[in-house]
């Protein structure tokens, strides 16, 4: 009986050998890996203010006077038209939807700008000048777009972009008046200050270097088509009869600016875990 115990109890330290030699030659479990941050992450998303300031140089395409009462044997051309440059400044609000695509809001104070216009009064058989208007005025203007943005990559720090934007142009007309020349001499009208707003649209290009986390700079190129300017009525002295009605078609400048970008909140630093391996 005695000897049969002693077998048993050998066999069970045996068998338990046995187990763990087999134990010993599994394959080792695979490793854990803490979780990884695969992009950036910002508190309170890619919100952004923006501030901009920057020169135009402007043009009108056409100068348009409707006489209201034309004398008749008469053609009416404008020989010459030109309009001053304009500073503006601008304030805006955007947001970053990922690291190529923003958007943003802006709106914008430009500068006062004088305008002229000469038009020849020609006999309509001859073509000979009988006399000229001279047509002066100033315009102010404030335009807001809302705009989006390409963003073509980093290479260091500048970020190359393009955009597009649509709003609307508010356009205040002061100081318009017609005074004849030559044949015409001694004529004289005035308008009174007019406004008006219509359809604005413009095109972006520029780039953007990164500061800091924060900040970004911008150097931009943007054409700006402000639609048509209504420059009101003209009243001839000293009856204040209507003489003609004038009109600026399409107000459009060539705008060169700097500008900034804030982002409202910093992102977070990407960080990367080595992974921890569990020993058995």
């Amino acid at each position: 009986m005695g000897s049969f115990k002693y077998l048993a109890v050998a066999g069970f330290v045996a068998a338990a050998s046995t187990a763990a030699s087999a134990a010993d030659l599994l394959p080792p479990p695979p490793p854990v890996y803490a979780p990884v941050a695969s992009e950036p992450v910002e508190i309170g998303g890619g919100w952004y203010l923006r501030g901009d300031i920057g020169v135009g140089v402007t043009a009108i395409d056409k100068f348009e006077n409707i006489a209201h009462v034309p004398a008749p044997g008469y053609t009416y051309e404008v020989d010459r038209k030109s309009i001053d440059d304009q500073v503006f400044i601008g304030l805006g609000a955007g947001y970053q939807f990922n690291n190529w695509l923003r958007a943003d809001v802006t709106g914008e104070y430009r500068t006062t700008a004088g305008f002229s216009a000469l038009e020849r009064a020609s006999f309509t058989n001859t073509g000979v000048t009988d006399g000229y208007n001279l047509y002066t005025g100033r315009i102010a203007s404030l335009v807001g777009l809302a705009n989006i943005y390409a963003d073509l990559g980093t290479w260091a720090g500048i970020t190359p972009f393009v955009g597009a934007g649509v709003g609307v142009a508010h356009h205040s007309v002061s100081n318009h008046t017609d005074q004849g020349l030559v044949g015409y001499t001694g004529g004289y009208g005035v308008a009174a200050g007019h406004s008006k707003a219509g359809l604005a649209w413009a095109l972006h290009a520029g780039l953007g270097y990164q500061v800091s986390s924060n900040l970004k700079l911008e150097l931009g190129y943007r054409y700006l088509n402000m639609g048509d300017v209504d420059a009101g009525t003209v009243q001839c002295l000293p009856a204040f009869d209507q003489c003609s009605h004038s009109k600026i078609k399409r107000y459009d400048s060539h705008d060169l600016k700097i500008g900034m970008r804030w982002l409202l909140a910093s992102p977070m630093p990407v960080v990367y875990e080595q992974p921890i391996i569990r020993k058995y």
